[in-house]
């Protein structure tokens, strides 16, 4: 570890804990790449540490309980110790994490001066920092460094921030600001990077990636922006993350197809399959043009994932529209499924509507939403039999090799040194919610 760091003070042991999404842990994994290059460590956040960092989630009541429990762990383990939180949970409530006694306390911008913030305090720890900016008046995208955690085959590239939707039940909007888009010659610069540090696949993630472009204001949309990455780096896997369903379009659908590095495994958000409460949502689609969405997809790759999220229990729903939901979910037929039971956000319009259903109602129709989907997955799964797959292997558990196929199904097999490899897999069968195979052919 070097003595020093480059703002003149002593190099110390750092740990982080992330909660949320995809984009805190790409924005994680960019400030433990910056500590490391100011000559900084990184530590266990279970283990004894000069700083904690907690990156907070706010999507639901429940994320916001999560982030205080994990800052009064920090707290209470290291009373000595620099405790710094940012993140969307403490963009929405600086007061409710400052109170917590943490040192520093910034937002969801700005990671840099974050940890600008941070040397200074871990030198002259006498004050509390509080620098939270407003959300909404951001106008510019935080460029910040791709890639994964070390030895991973996985890395993650960040292309947009900001929301304009403004569901009904999220206070996302309003912790992320504006729709904010990484150009797209930057983004092919980024893919070309992490093709030559060794990564063979690389998922497009941001708070909400169908929007991207729309402030950049060229007339391009999310489909110009994954042709000009596969174009970039021909030989990287490129995954999609979450889509809102207007997106999948035919002309989305056939340009995509034409790009053999996409990976077909598509998420699709739905949230509920009940006109009706999708209107009370703020949802802009109905289930018929969600279902458009899904039977282009499976028109237009074979063997696609289509992966959705839902949320039971939302103000107003009864018992005839959660079963209009499970219809229209086993209509879709998804490979794999998210589901939430509501948690009342306050601050939210749904928060104050009428209807709101018991919390026993709520997830008990989760359970049943969870039971449905298993049973769609291992039909998913169980069809796969007799396929040849292509699966990039990542890690060895349990005396097997285990990776994703483009699909995102997980497969698992017998090899050697099989890390960071492709190798064609012939599926044999399925179990505990993966694929098992046999390894016919690796590359390199």
């Amino acid at each position: 570890m070097a003595e020093t760091c480059e703002q003149g003070g002593a190099a110390v042991n750092v740990a982080i804990y992330t909660l949320g999404c995809k984009v805190n842990q790409v924005e994680t994994q960019a400030m433990e790449r910056e500590l490391l290059r100011r000559g900084h460590a990184l530590a266990d956040f279970d283990g004894p540490a000069d700083a904690y960092i907690v990156n907070t989630c706010t999507v639901t009541a429940v994320s916001d309980k999560k982030c205080r429990n994990v800052i009064r762990r920090a707290r209470k383990r290291a009373p000595g110790a620099v405790v710094a939180v940012c993140g969307c949970y403490a963009q929405t409530g600086p007061e409710a994490v400052a109170a917590l006694g943490v040192d520093l306390v910034s937002g969801s911008a700005g990671r840099m001066a974050f940890l600008d913030e941070l040397e200074k305090l871990f030198q002259a720890r006498d004050r509390q920092v509080v620098t939270v900016d407003s959300a909404m008046a951001r106008r510019d995208f935080e460029r910040l460094p791709a890639g994964g955690a070390a030895g991973r085959t996985r890395a993650m590239l960040k292309v947009e921030d900001g929301c304009a939707n403004f569901c009904s039940y999220c206070v996302i909007p309003y912790a992320r600001g504006p729709v904010r888009s990484l150009p797209p010659a930057e983004a092919a610069g980024e893919a070309r990077r992490l093709a030559g540090e060794g990564y063979r696949e690389v998922v497009l993630t941001g708070i909400e990636i169908s929007s991207w472009g729309r402030d950049l204001k060229t007339g391009r949309s999310l489909i110009d922006l994954v042709e000009a990455v596969c174009a970039a780096a021909p030989g990287l896997r490129v995954r999609l993350g979450s889509l809102e369903p207007r997106t999948v379009t035919e002309d989305f659908c056939r340009r995509a197809a034409a790009l053999p590095s996409l990976c077909p495994h598509f998420h699709l958000s739905l949230q509920s399959g009940c006109d009706a409460t999708l209107a009370r949502m703020n949802r802009k689609y109905d289930t018929v043009r969600y279902y458009k969405s899904v039977k282009l997809l499976r028109e237009y790759f074979p063997n696609p994932g289509i992966t959705t999220d839902l949320i039971t229990g939302f103000p107003g729903e009864t018992e005839e529209e959660f079963a209009q939901t499970l219809e229209f979910v086993k209509r879709c037929a998804f490979t794999a499924m998210h589901v939430f039971p509501y948690s009342r956000r306050p601050g939210t319009p749904a928060a104050d509507m009428p209807g709101q259903v018991p919390r026993e109602e709520r997830e008990q129709r989760a359970r049943r939403a969870i039971a449905l989907g298993l049973d769609m997955e291992r039909d998913w799964l169980e069809g796969q039999a007799g396929r040849v797959l292509p699966v990039l292997f990542e890690e060895e558990k349990g005396g097997l090799w285990q990776g994703h196929a483009p699909n995102y199904a997980l497969v698992r097999a017998q090899g050697e040194a099989l890390h960071n490899r492709l190798a064609d897999v012939r599926i044999t069968g399925a179990e505990g919610g993966a694929l098992t195979g046999t390894v016919l052919a690796a590359d390199g």
